[in-house]
């Protein structure tokens, strides 16, 4: 399936091509390009440089058992499709700097970190799909993370699958248009919501 963003102003043929789907493929994601995606989400940028973003990965070809556990951090909803993907992913941010301060970045910066990966993602011809629907308590107690440590969100990576594998409410979201508010909606000028003139 191919579903480009249908975008007013040129912009990067991977932002273009990025979405996220819910039909993966089995078919396993090559180590050199894990590494290729982990790499991209190295390289983001951070307040102080601090890189408080840290991953859990479970590669299914690696272990069923681990990808299983890993399976069971994710909400029921989002675990009857994610259980398809090759690879499940969580981002953890940690929330202090190390004069113990609270960094209110910390958040932002691991998205942008994500966000690396995607792209990266994309340009090796792979899907990355993030989930809010992580169960966050179990993600504290399978992984041990320690004090300061916060899971940010979830996301299964692989190969796009057919969307006749989901149940029929997915598909339908997965065979949907793309939307997005437009720049006048959302770039303001002088005052809120007054839209910039671009």
């Amino acid at each position: 399936m191919h579903k480009p963003a249908n975008n007013d102003f040129p912009i990067l043929h991977q932002l273009r091509e990025r979405w996220s789907p819910r039909a993966f493929s089995s078919r396993p994601v090559p180590p050199e390009s894990v590494r290729s995606l982990l790499e991209a989400a190295r390289w983001a940028p951070s307040a102080y440089n601090t890189q408080p973003w840290r991953f859990i990965i479970a590669v299914r070809e690696q272990s069923e058992a681990e990808f299983e556990s890993a399976l069971a951090c994710i909400n029921e909803y989002n675990r009857g499709w994610a259980t398809a993907a090759p690879i499940l992913l969580f981002a953890v941010a940690e929330t202090h700097f190390e004069n113990r301060s609270v960094n209110r970045h910390a958040f932002h910066d691991s998205g942008q970190a994500i966000a690396g990966l995607t792209v990266q993602a994309t340009a090796l011809g792979l899907y990355v799909h993030q989930m809010a629907g992580i169960l966050i308590d179990e993600i504290r107690q399978t992984y041990s993370l320690p004090a300061g440590f916060e899971p940010v969100c979830g996301a299964a990576i692989g190969y796009l699958g057919e969307a006749d594998n989901l149940a029929d409410d997915l598909k339908q979201k997965e065979l949907a248009p793309r939307a997005r508010r437009p720049l006048s909606e959302t770039v303001f000028s002088a005052s809120w919501g007054q839209s910039a003139a671009l």
